[in-house]
């Protein structure tokens, strides 16, 4: 699929049309109209009752206060539409430090704002902010915290069933749920897929008859029910957009979709044990790159076996391989030797930060000398470690020096080597205070909208206006989040990507 300039498709664009609003006889606002409800009632609709006090839906979190280091007050007396604005406008190819930060925000159990919808508005763009990031696991996790399933939120929780191989129970939960209305196509494949396939077959000819299902769709729902039918027959056209949906559809008659092209969220479904080596590892790179999966199981695809073949990810597994036996043997000749291959191999792929993690402090530790100390020291400063290790080595030059100090919350110490480090030492020096419009914003208890504001200053100032990172590092660190102001100024920095 095609990326324009306005980015990847954001998860709203490609959720399945799986469900609709029941009793009603016009498709659920925001969905085409050729997937209404499967069926009507003219009795009244099902009346429902909340607590004026009770929590709602954007009061749910899987992270709590103390955990998170945000206030629970953070939301306070932003409009809840702006949040959820600048949430869904958030990029999600941002520094590794800012990713991290994001999705606590995305997880934190926070007080909503003080408008209170209850529509749950801002939970949606959280969710949907996963799904971009590709968090599916806490993304479905914070779902099921929202009770007897809504129809929107049971969207998101139908395609993340769909991406993680748990379409069956996603099937269980829409036909125990009388509140979730089916279309005719998701109606079709979950009572296929529970094995009811008259029912399934019937359902579809009424859906062509009453111009409800798409001539695609039914011609791809005709081959999933009966696939002998069209022996024989040329393959169906990949679809240019395919929801979770489609994609289980086209895989189920025989005509797997490569996912490399497809929002990230799809890379899940390449992790399955059916799925080949190469492509589990490719897809195992995509995730870690936002943080959706922990390093470990990447690395954990990396060492699998040994790559019978050559170039390409191939020659990534060789580099990681190899130095990853010489650090477990403490074989200092052979990590010097292995070193900078494997992180020339990281950096290529935009996995630096994972690399570090698992490496940094290891590599740092090991008293290497020369080209090989002075590049496992920068490893270390991208590594949880990154004080420590900023504390144990003796800086050689200014720049070691600024980078030294920086790690250690002192930006005067050294000189930095270009533009980018003096907008970087400027958030650092003693007295910087935040700009008026974040002023105004902290002032007018806006504190979670300033933040968001934040990250997509330090996002967007690597890409242009080198005074939008000062503003943002300075807003960081005058809310309490000193922590990620020094790691995304070090990334910033250390990267060979910016932003």
């Amino acid at each position: 699929m095609a990326q324009d300039d306005a980015g990847p498709l954001s998860a709203i664009d490609w959720l399945s049309r799986s469900v609709t609003t029941p009793g009603t006889d016009l498709p659920r606002p925001g969905l085409p109209p050729d997937e209404p409800p499967v069926a009507t009632s003219a009795l009244p609709g099902e009346i429902s009752t909340h607590s004026l006090d009770g929590p709602t839906l954007d009061a749910l979190g899987l992270v709590p206060v103390a955990a998170s280091g945000l206030p629970r007050d953070l939301w306070g007396t932003s409009p809840t539409a702006e949040l959820a604005r600048l949430l869904r406008a958030e990029r999600i190819e941002t520094l590794p430090a800012i990713q991290a930060l994001l999705m606590t925000l995305l997880l934190a159990e926070l007080d909503p704002p003080e408008d209170r919808a209850d529509d749950g508005m801002l939970f949606l763009a959280r969710i949907d902010k996963l799904l971009d990031l590709g968090a599916l696991d806490p993304a479905l996790a914070l779902l099921e915290l929202a009770g007897e399933p809504q129809p929107e939120p049971f969207r998101r929780w139908f395609d993340i069933a769909l991406l993680t191989g748990q379409e069956d129970r996603a099937c269980a939960v829409m036909r125990d749920s009388p509140r979730i209305a089916p279309t005719f196509p998701a109606r079709i494949f979950c009572l296929a897929r529970g094995g009811d396939w008259n029912a399934a077959a019937l359902s579809l000819r009424t859906g062509e008859a009453l111009g409800h299902i798409e001539p695609e769709m039914a011609g791809l729902l005709a081959r999933f029910l009966d696939p002998e039918l069209f022996e024989g027959e040329p393959d169906l056209p990949l679809p240019d957009r395919p929801s979770p949906l489609v994609l289980r559809l086209m895989e189920a008659i025989g005509q797997p979709m490569a996912t490399t092209t497809l929002p990230l969220a799809f890379a899940h479904a390449d992790l399955s044990a059916n799925a080949g080596w190469k492509t589990r590892i490719e897809a195992g790179e995509r995730l870690a790159r936002t943080g959706a999966i922990e390093p470990n199981r990447l690395w954990g695809l990396y060492t699998e076996r040994r790559a019978a073949a050559s170039g390409g990810v191939w020659d990534r597994v060789r580099a990681v391989q190899a130095i990853d036996a010489a650090i477990e043997a403490r074989d200092g000749r052979a990590v010097a030797a292995a070193l900078q291959p494997a992180w020339a191999a990281m950096v290529a792929v935009g996995l630096e930060v994972p690399f570090a993690s698992l490496y940094g402090e290891s590599l740092a530790g090991m008293d290497l000398t020369g080209p090989a100390g002075a590049l496992a020291f920068r490893i270390g400063l991208l590594s949880d470690a990154y004080q420590t290790v900023a504390a144990r080595r003796r800086p050689e030059g200014p720049d070691e020096a600024f980078l030294a100090g920086l790690a250690q919350g002192d930006g005067a110490a050294g000189s930095p080597a270009d533009q980018l480090g003096v907008a970087v030492r400027s958030a650092f020096a003693p007295g910087a205070r935040p700009a008026a419009d974040f002023a105004d914003l902290i002032d007018g208890r806006r504190r979670g909208e300033a933040l968001l504001t934040a990250i997509d200053h330090v996002t967007e100032g690597a890409r242009g206006d080198l005074r939008d990172i000062t503003a943002g590092l300075v807003l960081l660190r005058h809310v309490g989040l000193e922590t990620v102001a020094r790691r995304a100024a070090l990334e910033l920095l250390l990267l060979e990507r910016r932003g």
